[in-house]
């Protein structure tokens, strides 16, 4: 009662006097018009605008995946003008594209365009729809050409800093046949037409022109790479099968198969072994054929050719659809600025630790067009001997080892693997596996003991996966490293230059594991997290439910999450779609 004689009281001079009110509507009504307008007008303010006075640096992104996509989000430095150039106008959620190919999620819930992720950034933008033919790093040119009308002009596009992440082809390890006759699943196109293939197969099956042989053919659907996209496709495959599409062509439904080869001794082999076999296991409950240890050697229109890796044995199984879903290739223009730069005989473009191309200026590679290529200690043992060496004496104590252990750590980050792996607290416990009990903290070391002692580290060096983890981290960094640039040159933060003077200026980049998901059809899902308790294992339903969540959060929109919780609400009421569009 009181609240509402508080009411009373501010309502009693509205009307009194109603004139009151239509003021208030007024400006409520401008207010709000104006809020609007401020709103839209802000968004090109914030991109166009930049001081008269200052010389904005231009940043050509290439590519709009993962890594260029977290690039652009992350970046907030305002002294830039970007201009991203892609075939595609799009950031596509490729983690969900396997439930693309069967209708559990829709292409557009997954898509997000280029425009609204940066039409908030206080940065200068463009985006060109368009591919890129070359790189001239010398010039700082790379030329570029639309298909928008028909591929018959091409054009130069200027820059100060490059940025590659134009992510890779698939690689089909020269298998005949493979680029003519299978599908791939590395676009949303990709997974368009695999679910129209999949729908004509069964419409194909439920023709009274075809016999039961070539029933059994046109419903076999083959798949190459137990990764996990393989083993994701297969999984959403056989639900979609034994969920939807028997309901709809019951006259065929017993003549579905599905197999899954790997040319490896087990599918999932990144994960846990429990994983492995709880997925092969089930595969095999519940029909999925699972053929380990078979290489594809080629590929017809009607029938796939494996050999068997232990005995050498040739056979052929008939198909109706086959999916490619292993190796990852170099795009050919990035070849050919591989020749350029002297990397001809690398697999992928080669980066420092600060996603720098080797052999280039201010030309940068993330996610997986690039791998970093981590330098070894023993490279410079000697340079990092003579850095710590700070009263040159020509040998270390263990106190002068201290200072500088931080920075090795960071500069070599295999050397802190290794002390981890072995369970060695600080430098005392590595060199009392070479120098025994004797090692005390009073020991000191010549050159030829320090190599010694740093001899089995570089073991620990590993190649970064080729991710959308890695990648997503890869622009992040590289983003954040931009919008400090300035700063950095003038105090920098990175370790010390063990072969020259001084600090780099920023850290090198460190990636971080968050954990991997393997979905293994009906309502199961197996995860390996480090946030889970023990071993970080997770086998299951709950499991399913985690990366409904994970996957959701990861987003790159309230739309995009908006539109993936629907679909899956609508897979669950009403099934997944059959039509053939």
């Amino acid at each position: 009662m009181k609240d509402f004689g508080i009411v009373q009281k501010i309502s009693r001079p509205f009307r009194a006097n109603p004139r009151l009110s239509n003021i208030l509507l007024v400006v409520a009504v401008s207010g709000g018009g104006y809020v609007a307008y401020a709103q839209a007008n802000s968004d090109s303010d914030l991109i166009s605008s930049s001081a008269p006075d200052v010389e904005r640096k231009k940043v050509v992104v290439l590519g709009t995946g993962w890594a260029g996509t977290s690039f652009l989000r992350s970046l907030k430095n305002s002294s830039y003008d970007v201009h991203v150039v892609s075939p595609r106008n799009y950031f596509a959620f490729t983690p969900l594209l396997p439930s693309v190919t069967c209708g559990t999620v829709e292409p557009r819930s997954i898509v997000e365009p280029i425009r609204n992720i940066v039409r908030k950034k206080k940065i200068g933008f463009q985006f060109t729809e368009a591919e890129c033919l070359k790189i001239d790093a010398k010039e700082k040119k790379i030329y570029c050409r639309s298909n928008l009308e028909n591929g018959e002009k091409e054009f130069v596009v200027d820059y100060d800093y490059l940025v590659i992440s134009v992510g890779a082809n698939v690689n089909t390890f020269n298998t005949p046949g493979v680029m003519e006759n299978c599908h791939f699943l590395k676009e949303v196109e990709d997974a368009q037409k695999i679910r129209r293939t999949v729908i004509e197969c069964f419409e194909k099956a439920s023709l009274p022109t075809v016999s039961d042989e070539e029933k059994e053919r046109i419903l076999h659907f083959a798949i190459v790479g137990g990764g996990p996209t393989g083993v994701e496709f297969a999984a959403e495959l056989h639900d979609y099968v034994n969920e939807d599409l028997v309901k709809l062509y019951p006259g065929v439904k017993d003549k579905v198969k599905i197999t899954l080869l790997e040319a490896g001794n087990h599918i999932l082999s990144m994960f846990d072994k429990r994983i492995t076999e709880f997925a092969e296991e089930k595969f095999r409950r519940e029909g999925i054929n699972v053929k380990t240890g078979a290489m594809v050697t080629k590929v017809d229109d009607k029938q796939i050719t494996t050999k068997e890796m232990k005995t050498g044995e040739i056979s052929t199984m008939p198909y109706g659809m086959a999916l490619w879903s292993t190796g990852i290739g170099t795009r050919p223009f990035i070849r050919d600025f591989m020749n350029q730069i002297g990397q001809a005989n690398r697999r992928v473009l080669a980066t420092d630790e600060w996603l720098r191309v080797e052999g280039c200026d201010k030309v940068y590679a993330l996610g997986d067009c690039a791998t970093i290529n981590q330098r070894k200690v023993l490279e410079d043992i000697s340079a990092i001997f003579s850095k710590a060496d700070k009263d040159k004496s020509g040998t270390l104590t263990v106190q002068e080892w201290k200072e500088v252990i931080n920075d090795i750590c960071e500069r070599y980050p295999q050397v802190e693997l290794y002390l981890k792996n072995m369970q060695m607290r600080d430098i005392v416990d590595l060199l009392k596996e070479t120098k025994g009990a004797s090692a005390t903290e009073s020991v000191e070391l010549n050159i030829e003991d320090f190599k010694i002692a740093l001899s089995k580290v570089d073991s620990q060096m590993k190649m970064l996966p080729a991710t959308a983890q890695v990648a997503a981290q890869e622009g992040a960094y590289l983003a954040s490293c931009f919008n400090r640039m300035e700063k950095c040159e003038k105090y920098p933060e990175g370790p010390l230059r063990f072969r020259g003077e001084g600090r780099h200026r920023f850290h090198p980049f460190r990636y971080k594991h968050l954990g991997q998901f393997a979905p293994l059809g009906g309502e199961q899902t197996a995860a390996q997290l480090p946030v889970l308790p023990g071993d970080g294992v997770s086998i299951g339903y709950s499991s399913q439910w985690l990366w409904y969540s994970v996957y959701a959060s990861k987003q790159v929109s309230w739309r995009n999450r908006g539109m993936v919780i629907s679909d899956w609400v609508r897979r669950f009421i009403f099934g997944r779609d059959s039509s053939q569009i």
